[in-house]
Order: structure tokens, then sequence, then C-alpha cells
């Protein structure tokens, strides 16, 4: 018991517990109950004179300081979300700033998210909401918008939602970046035909609403619908792909191009928050690379949840999309680079298409629990496809953007420059096509309990733990190490 009371714990086991503390502490703020400010006082000043012992005891205070500043953080947050209570299946009008451009939903409404919200008596709401309705011909980003309509409560990331509104455009406010995602956008429709041309869209950006019904549903039963969601799953891989590719390339070229991705990305993406967690990892990786330190994978994925839950607590009270996102960093970070340690002898993963189909696998294994408790369904081919698609992503991306380019710069001529894109992203489909028509590969209203899925993840931190003692790990790496 003494030695146990006198161990030393290192820095970043310190680091870890407190960026666990904080994600505790939004979470358990949900109940509302109220943290008295000198309990947080009198834990501050017990971890900060410990701190130089780094013992047991310091472990405990420093968890309870984490859990102190997430709490607070949470309840603060909460009391603001409160002005929605009494609007709450009212008839309102709310002026808003269009986050997105509009789509079309099923109900054949323009669909877009908003911020800035400022009701018709001045209150100002915090978060954003889902505005659905008619009246305006189209909305774009950074459009002042009313609208008027009865107002109910949101659900994950959204604080409320209205529903057939009427809609009206009070002023646009055209960026560049809207105005470049414009024409891309156009280009692409000129440079390939449909369905590839949304598809490669949603390739890139995540744009499926003008995706074909039976092209989504052919990529929702074979486990494929990730590739073409706002996600930042993507930007993982294509980082991933580009590190492999500059290797050798010195360092500061490396770091610069990988930025200019990253950059890339979101201008024409979007900054959805999914999107922006992935660049948060990322550029803390490539940052503490370039200047010669390192991450433990663990560390850096629990401390870019921190950041964005303390930004905005909402994430850890229901968005699905961060837990998922955070789920396949895992996989991709954590247990992709154990397994190549563990089997190093087989070369087969150090080759581009091999370590993007490992790293797919693992992110697919640790979302697969969450989504069967969460949605019912699963695909029993999945991982068979992401092997077989996911690994061309990266290069169908690539093309993509080529062919869009060519669209919005050459015209007529594009065509010459997007034939290999169509003929990747038509395999893409065939392959998703194939394997969807088979019988019996997807499964639906198969719910997972929460203690299954708890439990699935108990084994999954312990076959990690077991491959981190059988394999000489480095005790830290990055997404810019080369492996």
């Amino acid at each position: 018991m003494r030695r146990i009371f006198a161990r030393r714990f290192r820095r970043t086991t310190l680091l870890l517990v407190l960026y666990v503390g904080v994600l505790l502490g939004i979470a358990l703020s949900r109940s509302g109950a109220i943290l008295r400010p000198e309990w947080c006082v009198a834990v501050g000043l017990a971890a900060a004179v410990s701190l130089q012992k780094r013992n047991l005891f310091t472990l405990c205070a420093i968890i309870l300081v984490g859990l102190g500043c997430g709490w607070w953080r949470g309840a603060s947050h909460l009391q603001t979300l409160r002005a929605y209570s009494g609007l709450q299946y009212q008839k309102i009008t709310v002026s808003a700033q269009a986050m997105d451009d509009a789509l079309y939903s099923q109900t054949k409404q323009l669909s877009f998210d908003a911020d800035h919200i400022v009701t018709d008596g001045g209150q100002v709401l915090p978060g954003k909401i889902q505005l659905s309705g008619f009246g305006a011909n189209a909305v774009f980003q950074g459009d002042e918008v009313v609208a008027t309509g009865k107002l109910y409560p949101g659900y994950g990331p959204y604080q409320g939602r209205i529903n057939y509104a009427l809609l009206a455009v009070t002023a646009r406010h055209p960026t560049l970046i809207s105005v470049i995602r414009q024409r891309f956008t156009a280009g692409m429709q000129t440079a390939l035909p449909e369905p590839l041309a949304p598809f490669a869209m949603g390739l890139l950006v995540g744009q499926r609403a003008t995706l074909p019904d039976s092209v989504k549903q052919d990529l929702q039963m074979v486990g494929l619908t990730h590739i073409i969601a706002v996600s930042g799953y993507n930007l993982t891989i294509i980082l991933h792909a580009a590190r492999r590719v500059l290797g050798r390339a010195s360092k500061r070229l490396a770091t610069g191009l990988s930025l200019a991705l990253i950059g890339t990305f979101l201008l024409l993406a979007g900054a959805s928050a999914s999107i922006v967690r992935a660049a948060i990892v990322s550029v803390l990786s490539i940052t503490a690379g370039y200047y010669g330190r390192t991450f433990k994978p663990l560390n850096l994925i629990c401390l870019a949840a921190a950041i964005t839950a303390f930004m905005n607590p909402v994430y850890v009270w229901g968005d699905l999309s961060w837990y998922l996102s955070f789920l396949a960093f895992y996989g991709v970070m954590v247990i992709a680079p154990l397994v190549q340690k563990r089997w190093h002898e087989h070369g087969w993963h150090r080759s581009l298409v091999g370590g993007v189909a490992l790293e797919s696998v693992c992110a697919e294994v640790m979302n697969m629990p969450f989504i069967l408790y969460t949605f019912g369904q699963m695909s029993l081919i999945g991982l068979p496809a992401n092997v077989l698609v996911v690994t061309l992503v990266p290069l169908a991306m690539l093309l993509s953007l080529i062919a869009g380019l060519a669209g919005m710069m050459l015209g007529n001529f594009a065509g010459w420059f997007a034939w290999p894109a169509a003929w990747l992203l038509n395999y893409l489909l065939d392959v998703a096509h194939l394997l969807a028509s088979l019988p019996h590969v997807f499964v639906q209203n198969r719910t997972l309990s929460l203690s299954g899925m708890l439990g699935l993840y108990v084994i999954v931190a312990g076959l990690t733990l077991t491959l981190h003692h059988k394999t000489k790990t480095p005790k830290s790496a990055t997404i810019t190490d080369r492996r």
C-alpha cells in the first residue's frame, strides 16, 4: 500500500486524467446541479501544493480539478440554453444567419443550419438551430434570414428547430469562400455526369442531399455512408495518405503541404464541427512533430475532445457525430499503429493501400458497437466493403478535385481531365451496388444494450493493452511520424 501511495506518475498521465476529468465534469453537469466555487478553489490549491510530488494524492486532485472545470463550464452553458425553454412549441419570428448553403430536404423544403439568432423581441438565442421552410428561392452561406414558425426542441448539436417556416432573405453577404464553393460545384456538374457529380461532391465536401436514393441506400447497406458524410474521417484518411507519400520529403515541405491540405479541405468542405475536430487533432500533432516533440495518441485524442467539449458542451450531451469522430480517431491513431508494430514483419501495411485499409478497418471496428447501440443496424459486409472502397477514397478525392477544377476553369475541355475520376467513381459505385445486392447483408432492429456496448469497448481496451505490452511500441507518436 505504501508503494502505491509513493508512486510518481508521469506528467503525461496527469494531463490525461485532467482531460478525462473535464469531459466527465461536462457530462455530469447535464444534471443541472450547481458546483460550489469554494470547493473548486480548495481542490485546485491541493493539486498545486502536491504537484511536485506527482503521487496518488496528486492524481486524485488533478481529476477533481478537471471535474470541477468541466462541471462549471457545462453548468454555465446549460444556464444560457434556458433561453429556449419559454419559446418551445410557440410560433415565433427570428432573424438568423445561414451557416451553410440550403438544400432541399425530402419534404421539398429548403433546409439549413443557422446561428446568430435573435427573436423579434430582441432576445439573443445561443447556439444553432435547424431551419426548414418555404418562401425563399435560395439561401446561401452568410445570408441573413427571417423565419416565422413554431420552435421545437433540438436534438444532438441543435438547440432548436423550426419546420415549415416562412423564410425571407433580408441580406446577402457572399464570401470569397462561398463563391469558390458554388463555382466548384458548378464545375463538378460540368465535368462529370449524374450520379458521379453528386457522389464526388459527397466524397469531397459531404454534400449528399442531391445523391439518388438508390445510391444512398447501397452505401448504407454496405456500411459506407461515412465516406459521403460531412466528417473529419475523410480529412484524417487524406492526411495519413499524404504522410505516406511525403515520408521521405523534408520536414518543412511535409509540414507545409499537410497544413495546406487541411486549409484546402476546410475551404471546400466548410468548417463543420466534425471537420474542425479532425483539423484540431491534425494541427496539434503536425505542429508538435515539426518542433521535434510528440504527443501520446491517447493524450492527443483526449486533449482534442476536451477542447471541443469545453467550447461547446452540447457535444458531450448528445452529438452522435462527436462520439463517432473520436472513436474513429482511436481506431486510426491507437489501434492501427499497434497492429502494425505487432506484425511488423509483414510489409503489406506499409503500402499506401494497405495502410489506409488497416486504418479504415480499425475505425470501423471502433464505430460498430456505438452504431448498433444508437441505430440498431449493422452491415455484415462493412469490413470487406471498407477495404475494397475506402482504400481508394483518397485517390478518388484527388481525381474528383482535379475534375471539379477542370470544370470550373476549362469548361468544354473538362471531360479530358475528368475521365480518370469518372472511371474510379464508377468502380466505387459498382462495388457498393454489387455488395448491396447480396442477400442478408444488412441487419436492422438489432439494438445493442448499453451494457453490451460498454462490454465490447472494455474488450477492445483490454486487447489494446495486450498489444501495447506485446510490442515495442514507442511511448509517443504523432500523425506525421513516418512508420
